[in-house]
C-alpha cells in the first residue's frame, strides 16, 4: 500500500528556486542539443526566422518583421532596471526554453527575462507606428527608448502600442521585461509545468509569436468583424475605426467581384454575396475581401481580408437526432486532440511549412476536425485550417487548476482576447469553455456569456464533465451541460456516447490514447505513455476496432469524436505520428480508409510524407543489440541506442550495464546530451549515473527542468534504501537507522525521509506518531507536495 501510494506521489515533478548562474555571451546562433527534432529545424537561421506576414485576416503593405536575434538576460525578480551587460543572444521568436532560441533554459517564478534589441525606425508625419506581439508568456512590460510602451498580462494573446511619440528617426531601443510563473502562477498556463511529465509538458516562456512594426496612417483601420450569413447570402461586417468615416467593403472570388457596399465605420452592414459557394473541408472556399476607409471621398487606409460562406448549427435530422449541421445538413465531426508543441521549438513552429504540415497531416489522416487543446495558435495556423479546410474545436486556456486569487479574471480576460481575437475563421465553429475539472466555476454564467458574445457559433460548456477511464466514471456532475449545445463524454481508452439531453447534440470529446512508442524518435525513452500501450503490429487492428464502435454509436445519435492524439508530445507517446513528425504509426491511405465512414467526403488530400511505422517487435530488435554487446560492440553511440532500447523492454540491469560502460569512456565535464543519459538509464544508487546525477544536480535541472534531478534522486533512494526496510504494511522500519542512510545525500535525502515516514504513518493511523512528521514534512517540503497529497495531510492535521 505505501509504496504504490508513494510512487504515485513522488512521481510528482516538484519545483525548487535556482540561483542564476551567469553565462558567457554567445558570439552567434546555434540551435541547442535536443533528444530528436524536426525536419524543419535545419532551415531555421537568424535572417528567416518566421518570416511570413503574421496576420492574414486583416494585411497591409506596410510593415516589418522584428524576429531575429534579440539580447537576453535571466535576472532576480527583485530587478527593477534593465541589466547592464544581458547573457547572450536568443533566436526570436523561439520561447526560451526551447532548442531553437538558441538558450535552452528554465525560467523559474523568482527569475525574470529581459530582451533587448534595436531597430531602424524612419518617421513620417502622416503615419503611426504600430509595435504588434503575436503573444508572450505571461506578464509582460515594454520600453521603448527608455519610456514605458505598456504592460499586457496573458499567454496566448496579441497586444499592440502605438509608439509614434517614443521613436526617433534612426536607431530605436526596444526592452521587454517578462514575469512567467508557469503553473505556479494565477493566470491560465495549458499544458504548460515547470515539472513537466505525463499529460503535462515543458514551459514556453517569452516571446513565442512573432514581434512586428507596422506603418499606419493617422486614422486607420482598427479591426474587423465578419459573421457569414448563408441563409440569408450575406456577410455581416462591422469595420472599427474612427468615428464619422465612411467605409467600402468589396468580396471577391478566384478574382471576380462577388459583392460590394459602402456604409459608415463601426455599424453592421449588409454585404450580399449572390449565389455563395459555401466553405467545407472538402471544398474550403474562400473569398477575397477589400476594406476601404474613405475621407473625404479619398481612401485613408485599406486592408485586404479574406472569409468564408459557412453555418454551424445543431439541428434535428431525419430521425429525429439532434446532430450537428454544417451549412445545413448533418456533418459528422469526426476529429483529433492536437496539443499544438514541438520538439525543437516547443510552442512555436520551426516554420510556416511545419505549422501547415500538421493540419496537413491530419487531412491526410481523414479527419475533418481539430480539438485544438488548451493552446490559442498563431493567426497563420487558423490561416491554414481556413484554407486547407479543417473544422476548428478551439478550447479556451484552462484557469490555473486550483484558482487562486486572481485566477479567475485571469481566465475570463484571456477567454475575451481570444474570441475577439479568433471570430472572423471560418475554420473554428466551436468554443469550449472548460476541460474536465481543470479550474471550472461559474459554468452557466460563462457558457451563456459565451453564447452571447457570439451566437454564430456552438459552445461545449465542459468537455468531459463525464469522464470514464476503463469503463469506470470518475467525475459525476449534476447539471453539466447547461445552457451549452452539446453533452460530451470523455472515455479512454475505448469510446461511449455521452448523455442524451434533448435539444443538444452529443460528442465523444475525448478518446483513445493508444501509447506506441516508436524507437529513435522519442523525446523521452523512459516513457512510453498512453492509456493502454500496444506493439506497432496491434495498434492498426486496435483502432480499427475503436472507429466501428464509433459507427456504432453515430447511428445511435453521436455527432462527433476527438480522438487522442495525432502526434506525441513529450513523454506522451499515444499519437498517431511521432513527436518529429517523421513516421506515421499507421499508413495515411489505411487510416483514410478506417475513417471514410464517418467522414465519407474528404475532398482532394494534401500531399505529405512521413515514413510508415516498422512492425518489427521492438523486443527482437533489442535482442539483436543486446547480443551486438555480448560480442563486444561497446562504442558510445551504440551503448545510447542499445540503453534506450534495454529501458523499452524493461530490461534495467542491461541499461545500467550499458550506461556504466559508456560512463567509463565519457568524462566530466558532461554535456547536456549525457546528462539526460545519465537520467535514462541510472535505475539503482549503486549505478555510476546515480553519483553523476547527484554532483550534476543543479546543470539537470537547467537542462531538462526544475527539480528533475532531486525526484530522481529521491526516487532512487527510496527504491534501495527505504523500500526494503517496508516489505509490507505491518512492518516497523528502524526510522533512525534509515535516516543515517540517507543523511549523504542532504535535501533530497531529507526529504524522502520525510514524505515516507509522514505517509508510512498515515497509512499505519498512528496518529500520535504521525502529527510532528507531518509538520516537520509540511513546514520545509510542503510547497513542492502535489495538491492532493497536502490536502489530505492538512485535514489530518485538523482532525
Amino acid at each position: 500500500m505505501l509504496r504504490r501510494i508513494f510512487a504515485s506521489l513522488a512521481a510528482a515533478c516538484l519545483i525548487v528556486n535556482l540561483p542564476l548562474i551567469p553565462v558567457l555571451a554567445q558570439q552567434s546562433y546555434k540551435m541547442q542539443p535536443v533528444a530528436i527534432q524536426s525536419r524543419w529545424a535545419k532551415e531555421v537561421a537568424p535572417d528567416n526566422s518566421l518570416p511570413d506576414y503574421p496576420r492574414p485576416q486583416m494585411e497591409r503593405k506596410e510593415w516589418k518583421n522584428l524576429n531575429g536575434l534579440w539580447d537576453y538576460a535571466i535576472t532576480p525578480a527583485t530587478a527593477t532596471k534593465a541589466p547592464a551587460k544581458y547573457d547572450g543572444k536568443i533566436l526570436v521568436p523561439f520561447p526560451l526554453e526551447s532548442a531553437l532560441s538558441g538558450v535552452k533554459k528554465t525560467l523559474t517564478p523568482d527569475q525574470r527575462l529581459w530582451y533587448h534589441t534595436t531597430v531602424d525606425i524612419r518617421k513620417s508625419g502622416n503615419e503611426k507606428i504600430l509595435l504588434h506581439f503575436g503573444a508572450v508568456d505571461w506578464q509582460t512590460d515594454v520600453w521603448v527608448n527608455d519610456q514605458k510602451a505598456g504592460t499586457h498580462t496573458g499567454g496566448y494573446t496579441e497586444f499592440s502600442f502605438d509608439i509614434t511619440n517614443l521613436v526617433k528617426n534612426g536607431s530605436n531601443s526596444i526592452v521587454l521585461k517578462v514575469y512567467d510563473p508557469s503553473d505556479k502562477g494565477v493566470g491560465p498556463h495549458g499544458k504548460q509545468v515547470l515539472a513537466p511529465a505525463n499529460i503535462y509538458y515543458t514551459p514556453s516562456s517569452g516571446i513565442w509569436q512573432t514581434v512586428w512594426l507596422e506603418n499606419v496612417p493617422v486614422q486607420y483601420i482598427s479591426d474587423l468583424l465578419l459573421t457569414p450569413d448563408i441563409d440569408q447570402q450575406t456577410l455581416n461586417v462591422v469595420v472599427e475605426a474612427p468615428q464619422g468615416m465612411s467605409v467600402e467593403v468589396a468580396a471577391s472570388l478566384a478574382g471576380k467581384p462577388a459583392g460590394s457596399i459602402k456604409g459608415a465605420a463601426n455599424t453592421p452592414l449588409r454585404l450580399k454575396i449572390a449565389d455563395p459557394q459555401l466553405w467545407t473541408p472538402a471544398n474550403p472556399t474562400l473569398y477575397d475581401l477589400s476594406v476601404k476607409l474613405l475621407k473625404d471621398g479619398k481612401i485613408a487606409d485599406e486592408v485586404k481580408s479574406y472569409f468564408g460562406m459557412r453555418k454551424i448549427s445543431v439541428a434535428k435530422d431525419g430521425k429525429g437526432q439532434d446532430r450537428i449541421f454544417l451549412n445545413n445538413k448533418p456533418y459528422f465531426n469526426l476529429g483529433t486532440l492536437d496539443q499544438g508543441f514541438w520538439p525543437d521549438g516547443l510552442y512555436t513552429a520551426p516554420t510556416d511549412e511545419a505549422l501547415a504540415f500538421d493540419i496537413r497531416a491530419v487531412k491526410a489522416m481523414g479527419f475533418n476536425t481539430i480539438r485544438k487543446h488548451i493552446k490559442v495558435e498563431p493567426a497563420r495556423w487558423y490561416y491554414w485550417a481556413d484554407k486547407l479546410g479543417m473544422l476548428v474545436w478551439q478550447d479556451m486556456v484552462s484557469p490555473n487548476h486550483g484558482l487562486p486569487a486572481g485566477a479567475k479574471p485571469a481566465f475570463e480576460q484571456q477567454c475575451r482576447e481570444t474570441i475577439a481575437q479568433l471570430r472572423n475563421h471560418p475554420s473554428i465553429v466551436t468554443w469550449v469553455l472548460f476541460n474536465e475539472k481543470w479550474g471550472q466555476y461559474d459554468q452557466q454564467r460563462l457558457t451563456e456569456w459565451m453564447k452571447r458574445t457570439d451566437p454564430s457559433r456552438l459552445v461545449n460548456g465542459h468537455s468531459g464533465e463525464y469522464l470514464y477511464v476503463n469503463e469506470k466514471l470518475r467525475s459525476p456532475s449534476p447539471n453539466a451541460y447547461v445552457s451549452a449545445d452539446m453533452t460530451d463524454v470523455h472515455s479512454y481508452p475505448n469510446p461511449m456516447d455521452a448523455l442524451h439531453i434533448p435539444g443538444k447534440a452529443r460528442v465523444l470529446g475525448e478518446f483513445g490514447g493508444i501509447g506506441v512508442f516508436i524507437p529513435e524518435h522519442q523525446w523521452n525513452t523512459n516513457s512510453a505513455w498512453g492509456y493502454i500501450t500496444e506493439k506497432p503490429a496491434a495498434l492498426k487492428a486496435k483502432y480499427s476496432i475503436m472507429n466501428q464502435h464509433l459507427q456504432l454509436l453515430e447511428r445511435q445519435g453521436l455527432s462527433g469524436s476527438i480522438y487522442t492524439q495525432p502526434f506525441d508530445v513529450e513523454g506522451e507517446q499515444n499519437g498517431l505520428i511521432t513527436y518529429d513528425r517523421e513516421v506515421v504509426k499507421i499508413p495515411f491511405a489505411v487510416l483514410r480508409k478506417i475513417h471514410a465512414p464517418l467522414n465519407p467526403d474528404m475532398g482532394a488530400m494534401p500531399d505529405i510524407t512521413a515514413a510508415d511505422a516498422d512492425l518489427t517487435d521492438p523486443t527482437e530488435t533489442y535482442s539483436q543489440l543486446l547480443q551486438q554487446y555480448i560480442d563486444g560492440d561497446k562504442s558510445p553511440a551504440f551503448l545510447r541506442k542499445m540503453a534506450m532500447y534495454a529501458v523499452q523492454a524493461g530490461d534495467k540491469d542491461a541499461a545500467s550495464l550499458a550506461g556504466q560502460d559508456y560512463f567509463k569512456q565519457v568524462k566530466p565535464p558532461y554535456t547536456d546530451d549525457d546528462l539526460r543519459y545519465a537520467m535514462q538509464v541510472t535505475g539503482s544508487t549503486r549505478d555510476t549515473g546515480f553519483r553523476i546525477i547527484v554532483s550534476n544536480a543543479e546543470a539537470i535541472d537547467k537542462a531538462m527542468g526544475a527539480r528533475q534531478s532531486t525526484v530522481k534522486i529521491m526516487n532512487l533512494l527510496y527504491q534501495d534504501l527505504i523500500a526494503p526496510s517496508i516489505p509490507e504494511q505491518n512492518a516497523n522500519p528502524d526510522w533512525a537507522a534509515i535516516y543515517e542512510t540517507l543523511k549523504p545525500y542532504g535535501a533530497a535525502g531529507d526529504e524522502i525521509y520525510l514524505r515516507a515516514k509522514t505517509i508510512y504513518l498515515l497509512n499505519k493511523q498512528d496518529k500520535a506518531s504521525f502529527i510532528p512528521v507531518a509538520k516537520e514534512y509540511l513546514s520545509k517540503y510542503g510547497q513542492y507536495s502535489s495538491g492532493s497529497e497536502r490536502r489530505r495531510i492538512e485535514a489530518l492535521l485538523a482532525n
